[in-house]
């Protein structure tokens, strides 16, 4: 009997899933466009490569931007100063605190006080506060209650400086001035090496109100980043401390601020950049040595003066002021960035 070829036996040593010529003859034929295959591939790996090097030029044409504005600002400024540094040199301008338009006499020695003792006041009080913040909506705060407190410190956020200076020269400056300045000088001024800080007439305006404005003007910046930074926690880390038999605060300590210490020392530090340049709430409620007299800004003083300066040796000392505000801003983000290096090498360490 004839053996119908579709179920011919194999051959001794031929695989048993060999396909029959015929069919490998369709395939050839099915296949007749495989030999433009290889082309095909090779024209969309060559474009892949070209948008590839396209959109490295471009990211590294905008970065390039970016170093070409801050190069073209520091130099702006430097060549504006040269004026003023000429005539007082930089430390001697620095040194000085006359500042004197009639007699053509400059310094910026109030200015930069005021400036570091503005924002020092402000970090006193923005960190623990912004801290609790986000502590208590991450770990502590009811679902219900979460979202609308996150959405409220937002919208603090949102309101303009000039609206923050308003109420603190209208509202928080006639409370300092009625209850809180003369406490202060009652019980703090008669201390040993700080109680100058706190001598004077209870005038409401003066550096700790400044402080005081800038403090509640940055704690929704560092709030939110620290509630982000804090959300990224692993729940199965906090999960695992909590089961054997961990406290909230051991957890904080122990899981969430070693696992995000790098991000709450970059909002911090970005909450510092925005106190030192601000401006418009300052020059409301800033009015040498001590914090209830009035007192000044590089900001404010730049923006106070600078459309009345007559004459190349008065616009050249306010653009030095702006100049040394460059120098202590970049001063104040570099040590931010080496203590964010220092930290993330630390990472995996046992501290």
């Amino acid at each position: 009997m004839s053996v119908p070829p579709s179920v011919a036996p194999a051959a001794p040593g031929a695989a048993p899933d060999a396909p029959a010529a015929g069919s490998a003859g369709a395939a050839g034929g099915a296949g007749g466009a495989s030999p433009f295959l290889p082309g095909r591939v090779a024209a969309h790996a060559r474009g892949q490569r070209f948008a590839d090097r396209l959109f490295q030029g471009g990211t590294l044409f905008f970065a390039f931007v970016v170093f070409s504005l801050l190069a073209a600002i520091l130099l702006s400024l430097y060549q504006g100063s040269l004026p003023a540094l000429h005539r007082f040199a930089l430390f001697g301008f620095i040194r000085s605190r006359e500042w004197n338009p009639v007699t053509q006499q400059f310094g910026g020695l109030v200015q930069i006080y005021g400036t570091l003792v503005t924002s020092a006041i402000a970090m006193l009080f923005r960190i623990p506060i912004s801290f609790g913040i986000a502590l208590f909506v991450t770990e502590l705060c009811p679902r219900w209650l979460k979202r609308p407190l996150s959405t409220a410190i937002e919208l603090l956020a949102a309101i303009p400086s000039i609206i923050y200076g308003m109420w603190g020269l209208f509202v928080l400056a006639p409370l300092l001035a009625d209850h809180a300045q003369p406490w202060i000088t009652d019980h703090l001024g008669g201390w040993p090496l700080v109680g100058a800080l706190f001598q004077g007439p209870p005038l409401g305006i003066g550096m700790l109100t400044a402080g005081i404005i800038l403090a509640i003007m940055v704690i929704p910046f560092i709030a939110s980043v620290m509630r982000d930074v804090f959300e990224t926690v692993p729940a199965i880390l906090k999960e695992s401390t909590y089961a054997v038999g961990a406290t909230t605060w051991e957890v904080v300590s122990r899981i969430v601020l070693p696992y995000t210490r790098v991000g709450v020392a970059g909002g911090i530090m970005l909450g510092l950049g925005r106190a030192l340049g601000e401006t418009m709430a300052v020059t409301f409620v800033i009015g040498n040595a001590s914090l209830f007299m009035p007192g000044n800004t590089i900001s404010a003083h730049l923006a106070n003066e600078f459309a009345e300066a007559i004459g190349a040796l008065y616009t050249s000392s306010l653009i030095a002021l702006g100049l040394i505000l460059f120098i202590i801003t970049f001063i104040v983000l570099a040590c931010s960035k080496l203590l964010l290096l220092r930290l993330q090498r630390m990472e995996g360490r046992p501290s």
